[in-house]
């Protein structure tokens, strides 16, 4: 009886801890690993946003020792600094769609998660692809359709939560 109790307590702890992420993200879905709540597998969000990052396109790994919690994410930063100009003004600096594909939102194939390899600014704001040839897509085609039709699926997903 002690070994069912026993896979019946760890069953439920795995479940606890594969759910909780979903749930604290319930309301506003962010880009994480697919088994913790690293957002956007764990880049500097604040730093797609300086000029050494936007005119080299390599993006900037976080460290573990600078996080800021937000969206029921953790987001990860390059520095103390990096972390806090976040803090400050999260909105500023989070992707659209939190981090999601905005490729995979225009062409209806809903929430794809990111690492924060590809993206692009269009107009002011950051977007991120699963894969490069979603980026290309947008620079080679219509950027503005595009957004809106990922605009009118985020704005969808948004609504049924």
């Amino acid at each position: 009886m002690s070994n069912i109790l026993q896979r019946l307590f760890v069953a439920g702890a795995l479940f606890a801890a594969l759910a909780s992420p979903l749930t604290a993200q319930a309301a506003e879905p962010v880009s994480t690993s697919a088994f913790g709540s690293t957002a956007i597998g764990g880049k500097d969000t604040s730093s797609y946003f300086t000029d050494t990052v936007k005119q080299s396109h390599k993006v900037t790994e976080g460290d573990p020792r600078f996080e800021v919690k937000y969206l029921g994410a953790t987001w990860r930063f390059a520095s103390q600094a990096s972390a806090d100009r976040f803090a400050a003004s999260p909105a500023a600096f989070v992707p659209s769609y939190n981090g999601h594909c905005a490729n995979a939102l225009a062409s209806g194939e809903g929430l794809v998660r990111t690492d924060g390899e590809v993206w692009e600014f269009f107009g002011d704001k950051l977007y991120l692809f699963y894969a490069e040839g979603g980026r290309q897509r947008w620079l080679k085609g219509d950027w503005q359709a595009y957004r809106r039709q990922a605009d009118a699926a985020w704005q969808a997903i948004r609504d049924k939560r």
